[in-house]
């Protein structure tokens, strides 16, 4: 969301309608790499290590001389969000790299599987994709012509791995549980009782989100309200501006567009009414000049973790078969920042954060009422 927008790569294809230095540091103990069963099938000749194998080449694995990276995206990739933050990572690496990057975004699910053979037949190295809605597309890595490609997932909650591929996982309850403290902080300073949560699709993981997020505020405010609204599109601003509309008259003091394109159109509306409210992926605690502002940073955004795989994959170290896991207080990210600290809100947050990560505060445990 507040990262500006790049200058254009060498070989940027966009296809529009088609659907942190410390965290690309290599980890033996955190991230934590999690192997397939299994050997790899089908794709280049690769190299055993204890945990999944690394493609040949990498990263031009099919030899031609060029690095070309396929992102795939099932949202807005100028979202200035979660999904652009995937593109932002792709275009850095490409740009000091010298590489060829291909972008295809707004990808129905249905289309995945074809998507990706499209990408494959463009002779790409690595097929990276931003979100695990588009999981079907990794159906394609054993087929002909696919052969040869290095595949990587935004996994999210997690995708069942095989060993043709790589993905990075995080977990809801421990970014929403505390996303849900910091609301519930301040909540508590301004004396609200009730908190706003407006998202798309009424999907599984959007209720998990709201669970998380709504334990969290309860621990700090026990008696807290959430409100909560599903819209159907994380994009479709004039259904998550009535839905916004709605849930400030009904007296939210904390409002969560947990959105895509829409994020920004909801957070201005409550900048206009003066209720704080938080992002959906990006740290965005510095404004752009005549941007929305944010009171709280929820740092979880897909682009995070990719730095660390593209950054293993230009060295030639990313290793098919495993997943590595970004946990809350023990990684650089996820995290979540106060932007504009008040009294000891901050040292309370990071106490919170801190007891998540070492294991002190059993998260999973407090979402299910269990503490």
């Amino acid at each position: 969301m507040r990262r500006k927008v790049l200058r254009a790569v060498a070989g940027l294809v966009i296809a529009p309608g088609l659907l942190l230095t410390a965290c690309g540091e290599t980890r033996t103990d955190s991230p934590k790499a999690t192997p397939a069963a299994g050997k790899s099938s089908g794709g280049a000749a690769t190299t055993t290590q204890a945990d999944g194998t690394v493609p040949a080449g990498e990263p031009d694995v099919n030899g031609d001389g060029k690095v070309v990276i396929g992102v795939m995206s099932p949202g807005d990739t100028k979202d200035k969000g979660y999904y652009q933050s995937f593109v932002d990572e792709s275009r850095k690496f490409a740009d000091e790299n010298d590489w060829k990057l291909t972008i295809v975004d707004k990808i129905n699910p249905a289309t995945a599987v074809q998507q990706a053979r499209n990408l494959c037949l463009q002779r790409v190295d690595l097929i990276a994709i931003g979100a695990s809605e588009l999981k079907d597309a990794l159906s394609a890595s054993t087929e002909p012509q696919c052969k040869g490609v290095a595949w990587y997932i935004s996994g999210g909650q997690g995708v069942k791995q095989t060993p043709a591929f790589t993905q990075s996982l995080d977990f809801i309850n421990e970014s929403l549980y505390a996303a849900g403290y910091a609301a519930g902080l301040i909540l508590k300073e301004n004396g609200g009782k009730k908190a706003g949560y407006i998202t798309g699709p009424d999907l599984d993981f959007a209720r998990a989100v709201a669970k998380a997020y709504k334990a969290g505020i309860r621990s700090v405010v026990p008696d807290a309200e959430l409100v909560e609204n599903y819209t159907g599109d994380f994009n479709d601003s004039g259904k998550a501006n009535e839905a916004a509309n709605a849930q400030l008259s009904q007296g939210v003091k904390v409002i969560y567009p947990y959105l895509g394109g829409a994020t920004d159109s909801v957070t201005r509306i409550a900048n206009k009414k003066g209720v704080p409210a938080l992002t959906p992926g990006t740290d965005r605690c510095t404004p752009e000049p005549g941007g929305v502002k944010y009171a709280v940073s929820v740092v979880f955004s897909p682009g995070a973790y990719f730095a660390g795989a593209l950054k293993d994959f230009k060295e030639g170290t990313l290793r098919m078969g495993v997943a590595r896991e970004w946990h809350l207080g023990k990684d650089p990210v996820p995290t979540v920042k106060l932007c504009e600290p008040k009294g000891d809100q901050e040292a309370k947050l990071a106490k919170l954060i801190e007891d998540i990560g070492s294991g002190r505060l059993n998260v999973d445990d407090a979402v299910a009422g269990k503490r």
